[in-house]
């Protein structure tokens, strides 16, 4: 089985990162704590998947989007020293200078489980602040009682399942020419796989997703679809990275008049990630699904 080297640019990100806390063994901070958030450049990834040849310029990008993050792990203290806690929607746009890594992510929110706080207004007013310097772009702050989250209930995917297809696999690195339309008949459809895998690239743990794909335009071969989505299966890029690459791929091979791709990725220390890029859409409902 051959497997490609990773790429300069993910060396380089990887490298960076290797130089913090990240994938190390780490003490848990309980006490407020901004500089643990761990920002990382987006463009050195654009570049390489090259985003210019969908017409990308500088301060402009192909597509809408955000990196939606669900945290139910969020606890601080009252006033009076009383754990309070809740669940948080934080939206981080698709045109922010960075990502925020997922691991230093857990660590800042963990920082607040011994702070004490006036009140929600001082924890939300500090989130936004904080994230968003990481970001480089505002930061949206959303926070839900647990008795009122009914916004993050499970629901199913909507529109078709590909996995049950029979398909010899033989790519399990990201490759593009499995991607092509299986006519020119005009369709417009949404298309869902539970077998999205790829790997972080700063501690080699696997990542799951359920990836939507709604498209509008010449009728993709769903075989080569699911092929191309399970050659992610031992790629090291971070989740918004892999659905960028996904939606620059097929708008590349496929050339849809529509497309929105989202990676609705399972929960690890409290935080699930769902990036969204589309060519049309504004705006994405925030949705769960079962493995989240």
């Amino acid at each position: 089985m051959s497997h490609s080297p990773m790429d300069n640019a993910g060396q380089a990100q990887a490298a960076s990162a290797e130089t913090s806390q990240l994938g190390k063994e780490t003490q848990y901070v309980d006490q407020y704590d901004a500089s643990l958030l761990f920002p990382i450049p987006r463009q050195p990834k654009r570049d390489e998947i090259g985003l210019e040849q969908l017409g990308a310029e500088a301060g402009r990008l192909p597509f809408f989007g955000q990196d939606i993050w669900n945290a139910f792990e969020l606890s601080w203290l009252n006033a009076k020293g009383k754990p309070e806690v809740a669940v948080a929607v934080f939206r981080i746009p698709a045109d922010s200078e960075n990502i925020i890594e997922s691991k230093s992510f857990k660590l800042y929110l963990n920082s607040f489980n011994q702070t004490q706080l006036s009140g929600r207004q001082e924890l939300q007013a500090t989130l936004e602040k904080d994230l968003s310097a990481a970001a480089g772009a505002p930061v949206i702050v959303e926070l839900n009682d647990l008795d009122g989250a009914t916004a993050l209930q499970v629901v199913e995917p909507k529109g078709r399942c590909i996995d049950g297809l029979d398909i010899e696999v033989n790519h399990y690195h990201p490759e593009p020419a499995l991607l092509k339309n299986q006519s020119d008949l005009i369709v417009e459809e949404t298309l869902y796989s539970h077998l999205l895998r790829s790997n972080c690239p700063v501690t080699g743990q696997p990542d799951w997703a359920t990836v939507e794909i709604s498209y509008t335009g010449k009728k993709i071969d769903k075989a080569g679809l699911l092929a191309y989505i399970i050659s992610f299966r031992q790629h090291n890029d971070f989740h918004e990275q892999c659905v960028e690459r996904m939606f620059v791929d097929l708008s590349l091979r496929c050339k849809p008049e529509e497309l929105t791709v989202v990676a609705r990725y399972t929960r690890r220390g409290g935080l699930d990630i769902n990036p969204w890029r589309s060519s049309n859409r504004p705006d994405l409902e925030n949705r769960r699904f079962v493995r989240q």
